[in-house]
């Protein structure tokens, strides 16, 4: 150990690192505990060094350009206190930043705003939602204000507007009440009923995961969302009937039929065929379609994927867009009077089924434009999207298909013992069921269709 001197601010000064050594501590002849160290680059900075039940304690201080002998000095002498007390002065100084952090996080939390929670909630929630479900949250807590670039039809505004639950995003989190909910609520279910009651439910599920959350405790208020705002404010729900009956089969095909966009056309068919809801059947790949051992596999939002027959009308539909879409563009296109060249060179067949050139995702987005105008023309009433599966659960019953085997082919949850553990129906018991209501279904819209090896085209008829 070095000799001790006093320490002194011109002393102090003139201390170097001893040569071929990483670094020197000399140490203060007043002070016990104190000690300057010295680096080989010159560095100069005030320790302390202590014995703590049979152990070295060693601790910074402070570089020397900020701390004067003085200050180290009646620092060195309060950790020495500490020490002689057997307290260890490393333990207590994690204490205080640990202190600090939480009184740090504490004012953090107050200003804690509904839409860094809603955030956080929608990053963690992403991966357990469907593609539809989340831009349905997304559009909730939009801002607004952007100008529309797409997507606009006669009498609508020119910018984008703000979402259902944006005006509650400003809200401390710990100021989100029922009170606060009700007053946000009730405009909303006045102006527009189905969406207040869409967007509540969202809300209510966004205060549960919060409550749940170890760093929104104290801020969130569980009841802010309860039962009685909701059946005081918000409508009655109403079940939904739309639904195509046996007699408008034949107008609903020719006209859905005669749609110029072949994808579409075929997308509102299989819908009809299998039941399968909207976002099921537009996220179809041709991975999933198996026409080999005529199979569809649908990722759903029960079981996570399920596997159902492909019927012989629905594939010959199929195979058709799967001609098309294996088709490579031709080598030229005409844009704006002028002829330019396809890359053919980086050209690859679409992975979607039910592809689309201008959709940002490359599958189809919004077929409900070109389904209502064949309603019309058809001159039916308005059938949602959803309604087509409602149809098809509906149309079963003409043929006398097992509820179960509906069930299973639509992706519904299993509703009795016997059919969660007791009946595992195979593909092909599936097929012979799905077959004979698709064959059902054909007839009654007046279709002759008959399979042939080359899985022929299906031909329409008038029928009276």
């Amino acid at each position: 150990m070095a000799k001790k001197e006093n320490f002194t601010e011109g002393r102090v000064a003139k201390l170097q690192c001893e040569p071929g050594k990483q670094q020197t501590i000399y140490w203060d002849g007043k002070t016990p505990g104190l000690g300057l160290r010295v680096t080989a680059a010159g560095t100069k900075s005030f320790v302390f060094e202590s014995s703590l039940h049979g152990k070295t304690v060693r601790i910074t201080i402070g570089d020397t350009r900020t701390w004067s002998v003085g200050k180290a000095q009646e620092k060195a002498t309060e950790l020495k206190t500490l020490t002689d007390q057997d307290i260890d002065p490393r333990q207590l100084r994690r204490e205080r930043a640990a202190a600090a952090d939480a009184a740090n996080q504490a004012e953090l939390r107050k200003d804690l705003t509904v839409s860094d929670a809603w955030q956080v909630y929608i990053t963690a929630r992403t991966a357990k939602w469907g593609e539809r479900h989340l831009r349905n949250h997304q559009y909730m807590a939009q801002l607004g204000g952007k100008k529309r670039t797409r997507g606009k039809r006669e009498g609508d505004p020119d910018t984008i507007q703000p979402g259902p639950l944006s005006p509650l995003l400003p809200l401390r989190m710990s100021a989100l009440d029922a009170e606060a909910v009700r007053d946000w609520l009730e405009p909303l279910a006045a102006k527009t009923p189905t969406q207040a009651a869409q967007t509540y439910r969202a809300l209510r599920a966004f205060i549960a995961w919060c409550a749940d959350r170890p760093e929104y405790i104290g801020l969130v208020h569980e009841n802010a969302c309860n039962r009685r705002m909701a059946r005081d404010v918000l409508p009655k729900a109403k079940a939904k009937t739309d639904c195509l009956q046996r007699e408008q089969l034949a107008a609903w095909f020719k006209e859905v039929s005669k749609i110029s966009n072949p994808v579409i056309s075929v997308y509102l068919q299989a819908l009809l065929l299998t039941g399968a809801r909207r976002e099921e059947m537009a996220g179809l790949r041709w991975d999933d379609v198996d026409f080999k051992w005529q199979s569809l596999t649908i990722r759903d939002k029960v079981e996570g994927e399920r596997t159902i027959p492909l019927t012989p009308y629905l594939a010959s539909l199929l195979a058709g867009l799967k001609q098309k879409n294996d088709t490579p563009p031709p080598r030229y296109r005409i844009l704006n009077g002028k002829k330019i060249e396809n890359d053919l060179k980086n050209w690859k067949a679409p992975e979607w089924v039910f592809s689309s050139r201008t959709a940002k995702s490359g599958r189809l987005q919004e077929p409900r434009i070109n389904h209502n105008k064949a309603l019309t023309a058809a001159g039916l009433p308005m059938l949602t999207l959803h309604g087509l599966r409602r149809s098809f659960g509906t149309l079963t019953e003409w043929v006398e298909c097992p509820a179960g085997v509906v069930a299973q082919i639509m992706g519904h949850k299993p509703s009795a013992t016997a059919e969660k553990h007791y009946k595992v129906r195979p593909l092909d018991l599936l097929r012979m069921w799905h077959t004979r209501i698709e064959t059902w279904t054909l007839e009654q819209a007046g279709i002759k269709f008959k399979r042939t090896d080359e899985l022929a085209q299906p031909v329409l008829r008038e029928v009276a």
